[in-house]
């Protein structure tokens, strides 16, 4: 059988083409790998390049190689945090003629770790109820759109810093089922997955003694059950008011706004008596702030990035002359916000030498620089301006952390978690 690569672009294949298929994914010499951090698997996985991308590889068989390529592509289609797929490779042989196992590829997360390498220095209990809240938001968002993931685990995900919180991706899709919707059945058997999956990798690292004292890994891993459970009923919950109260409804959506969610489509029923309203969410979508980030400033983010860089924007937009809501002789938000784009964001970024960025992207740069401005600000007793926080950011934080940027080591997290899930 010749070497086919199926893909979903057309510049993927001749890029590809220029890996060593020939080998045994264990084999492949250095000169095509790249070096990054890689979690538990149970397949053989390899970061190397592709041109100027960088790809994930992984081996495995056939049949779920393409079940799996086209679960992730669906995933895509449908909004959800899940790694990018490429291409699956089959007809591998090796010099001998003798079969290969095929491959799925997908593109490299990043900014994004697995979480064993998040817990090489012992992380505070506080990092990981975050990484919690992640966790739970990306399996609601799943079992949302009608995917039973199967296998719902720290191994199968990868986290990036999203503005002081963490965003989960889904990596392993290849126990995942997808349907119209799922049952309250299927729904806690995920949810049992994930608690007993959770709690043996926590085991797991404090026996490697890589886990905080005071963290308690069977506690941790019912942690996820309980965050779930009250992001779900928050979302899906039937709320009955008194006839004529239409604030609450209105309040109700903005709850599920601040959470990160729109509601796309809702049902309104009147009792027979006429004395109440019944109000229940039926469409609910996630990325709130990142859609009304977008729409701005055609800036694509993480959801607390988004929620942290419109607040900016606001602040911003109250300073200039020609901000007038509701006056038609005012500047369009559209436009402030497309000038805020060019004249403050663009430009902070800049300030920062590309060189000391890492990999860090430009949105959870600029949260960085603000938190900075914030706390010289708070030093100083007054504001001291974005242009001193740069610099003092870039002279006096920056070189103290070599090979990443400053303001994201989780010695400098100590912020309580409240309980309360942070939507991605």
């Amino acid at each position: 059988m010749a070497l086919q690569i199926s893909a979903t672009n057309p510049e993927h294949p001749a890029l590809l083409l220029e890996l060593p298929w020939h080998l045994p994914l264990e084999e492949w010499p250095e000169r095509y790998l790249v070096p990054l951090p890689r979690g538990i698997s149970r397949h053989v996985v390899r970061y190397a390049r592709a041109g100027a991308e960088v790809v994930a590889v992984k081996e495995l068989a056939e049949r779920p190689a393409v079940r799996e390529y086209e679960l992730l592509r669906t995933l895509d289609r449908l909004g959800i945090p899940a790694v990018d797929p490429l291409a699956v490779v089959t007809g591998r042989t090796d010099q001998d003629g003798k079969p290969l196992e095929p491959v799925l590829i997908t593109r490299h997360l990043g900014g994004s770790m697995p979480y064993r390498s998040m817990f090489e220095t012992t992380m505070r209990p506080t990092t990981v109820h975050r990484l919690m809240d992640a966790l739970a938001v990306l399996l609601v968002r799943l079992h949302l759109a009608g995917f039973a993931w199967g296998d719902c685990s720290l191994s199968n995900t990868l986290f990036r810093r999203d503005a002081g919180a963490y965003a989960a991706y889904l990596v392993d899709a290849e126990t995942g089922d997808l349907h119209p919707a799922l049952s309250r059945g299927q729904r806690e058997y995920d949810i049992d997955l994930a608690r007993v999956n959770i709690s043996g990798e926590m085991l797991d690292l404090e026996a490697a003694g890589n886990l905080h004292p005071s963290v308690d890994p069977i506690a941790f891993g019912h942690e996820i059950c309980e965050r779930y459970s009250a992001l779900w009923d928050e979302l899906t919950r039937t709320s009955v008011y008194p006839a004529g109260k239409h604030h609450y409804m209105e309040r109700r959506i903005r709850r599920l706004n601040d959470l990160g969610f729109d509601v796309a489509e809702m049902q309104i029923e009147h009792s027979s008596n006429g004395d109440t309203i019944t109000f229940v969410p039926k469409v609910v979508d996630a990325g709130h702030h990142q859609r009304q980030l977008l729409r701005l400033t055609g800036l694509d983010t993480e959801e607390n990035q988004a929620r942290r860089l419109l607040n900016d924007l606001e602040s911003w937009m109250a300073t200039q002359d020609d901000y007038a809501p509701g006056d038609p002789l005012g500047a369009r938000p559209e436009v402030l916000a497309h000038r805020w784009v060019r004249d403050v964001f663009r430009p902070t970024v800049r300030a920062v030498p590309q060189d000391l960025r890492a990999s860090v992207d430009p949105a959870e740069l600029y949260h960085e620089l603000l938190e900075h401005r914030w706390y010289l600000s708070e030093r100083a007793q007054h504001d001291i301006g974005l242009d001193a926080a740069v610099e003092d950011y870039v002279t006096n934080v920056l070189p103290r952390r070599p090979g990443a940027v400053p303001g994201t080591s989780d010695d400098a997290e100590d912020d309580a978690s409240d309980g309360t899930p942070t939507p991605v």
